[in-house]
């Protein structure tokens, strides 16, 4: 699989970052379960103009699935070794609501999480940035089902499957056609050339590209003056894998620092309200034994 491969390459390139990229793999190693297939939302809303195929669905996900999958990241993350880390180990043995959890990493709501980590004594943006990790699985399902389905005149700055702000961007062959990548849900969609993705402003004058020093990066920062915002760009002859997005994201850290020294970042939350609601479901093999 290209994202084991990557993965790989980056334990090896990074060393440091070995704590942090267990939990990343753990998350990973759920990505392609087929139990969170089953949770796939089947009937959606008529579509609008500007909404992601996600928003105002109703997701049906196993509680009992989605507790194992927090516990298991909770603890990788608590043995990294890191201080801020190690204090989840008070969330291991919380009882906090896992379906509330996994709302807020769905839709990226970061309340949720500040009162979980206030309440069992956590560092909140340890807990933040492993809660984030929740959904995943879950996402990555939602894209192998629903990736067919995205307008294919989609040119809102956000994901048309999931609302998350792009990790990156892609300008790919000989064409140089522009794709924007998401990093939660793995997917891609069309971006408009001189614009920007979060607040749409297209004049040029308020459009930079900062260009790093390291040669054979084939990367640029495109930001704007306007909103601060900016977007990693990589010219490749193809896009990459749905799932080595986020890998992909991570190992051009480089470009987040250069871009945070200029005085750029990357909004927090996502670009769309999803307001999704997520219930219980039980597992077939609880349901088999209850008609037994």
């Amino acid at each position: 699989m290209a994202a084991v491969a990557a993965l790989a390459d980056l334990k090896r390139e990074r060393p440091e970052w070995g704590p942090w990229l267990a939990v990343v793999e753990e998350a990973l190693s759920d990505a392609d379960a087929p139990i969170w297939d089953a949770a796939v939302p089947v009937d959606l809303r008529a579509p609008q103009v500007n909404a992601p195929v996600l928003a105002g669905t109703t997701a049906a996900v196993e509680s009992r699935t989605v507790r194992r999958l927090l516990q298991r990241l909770i603890g990788v993350a608590s043995r990294s070794g890191t201080p801020e880390m190690a204090t989840l180990k008070s969330v291991r043995d919380a009882d906090l609501d896992p379906l509330a959890l996994f709302r807020a990493s769905l839709c990226q709501d970061r309340r949720p999480t500040g009162e979980a980590a206030a309440s069992c004594g956590a560092d909140a943006g340890a807990l933040e940035a492993v809660i984030a990790l929740l959904c995943l699985p879950f996402l990555r399902a939602c894209h192998r089902r629903w990736a067919p389905s995205v307008p294919a005149g989609w040119r809102e700055g956000y994901c048309p499957l999931c609302a998350a702000w792009p990790a990156f961007a892609e300008t790919r062959g000989i064409e140089r056609t522009r794709f924007f990548r998401c990093g939660r849900c793995g997917g891609e969609w069309h971006a408009r050339p001189l614009h920007c993705a979060y607040c749409g402003v297209d004049d040029h004058h308020a459009l930079v590209s900062l260009v790093p020093q390291e040669q054979g990066m084939n990367a640029v920062i495109e930001g704007c003056r306007r909103c601060q915002g900016y977007v990693k760009t990589f010219t490749r002859l193809q896009g990459c894998s749905p799932g080595t997005v986020m890998l992909d994201d991570l190992a051009s850290v480089a470009l987040d620092v250069a871009a945070l020294e200029q005085g750029f970042n990357r909004p927090h939350g996502p670009g769309y309200p999803l307001d999704v609601t997520v219930t219980g479901r039980n597992s077939a093999r609880r349901f088999l034994a209850w008609n037994a």
